[in-house]
């Protein structure tokens, strides 16, 4: 379900935009926001809404006497790159040599050593012409396929509140986020780095434009 999930987020287009003053930055992005509040609610999450700014909330209600955790992820691409029709592949078994994207481009294991750890696992490429994606619709699959697993499985939890942003890429994914009625005690950002690994860094993207007259 994890993987059905990732490669129906990679589908939709949602490229911010660094030029644009709205919120989202692109209206795209709202069609993946409607998608998983959607999905959220299928769920049966509670106090599930998409905010006018084009933020997505959710709560998994638990046992009371625990902390509360956050978990998001954010829903945009970087405008860097295409991010529109993505042709994604699937590799299973993956065998530690070069990854042949198209004709003319490869992921070479010279360029990319840490290729090396994935041996044996399943890889989702493109077809090298835009981007996949997984920045961050992965961390978006991984937070709503942990909340099926823990209701399907009836596994004890606290309460857990979700939301999913627009813009990070472009430096504005927090710049609208309710963090009073989001209600956690802590919370994780689902957002790449290795598999187990806890960063505690505060990443924000912010960007600053300088104009000089003078000599130097």
């Amino acid at each position: 379900m994890l993987l059905k999930r990732f490669l129906d987020y990679v589908s939709y287009e949602t490229t911010s935009s660094e030029e644009s003053t709205s919120s989202p930055s692109t209206m795209i992005q709202l069609k993946l926001a409607e998608h998983l509040r959607d999905e959220l609610n299928e769920l049966k999450i509670e106090d599930v809404y998409l905010s006018d700014t084009g933020y997505v909330y959710g709560t998994l209600k638990g046992d009371k006497g625990m902390p509360v955790i956050g978990l998001c992820s954010h829903m945009d691409t970087s405008p860097d790159a295409l991010g529109k029709d993505v042709k994604a592949r699937i590799i299973r078994d993956y065998d530690g040599k070069d990854i042949q994207l198209n004709d003319s481009l490869s992921t070479t294991v010279e360029r990319f050593p840490f290729l090396k750890n994935y041996i044996g696992k399943t890889l989702v490429v493109t077809d090298g012409t835009t981007l996949l994606g997984a920045d961050d619709k992965a961390g978006i699959a991984e937070i709503l396929t942990a909340c099926e697993r823990i209701i399907n499985e009836n596994i004890p939890h606290g309460k857990i509140c979700v939301g999913f942003t627009p813009d990070e890429e472009i430096g504005r994914g927090a710049a609208h986020f309710d963090v009073k009625n989001f209600g956690a005690d802590f919370a994780y950002t689902i957002d790449g780095g290795i598999e187990g690994e806890i960063s505690y860094e505060n990443f924000n993207a912010s960007a600053a434009e300088i104009e000089i007259h003078g000599v130097s």
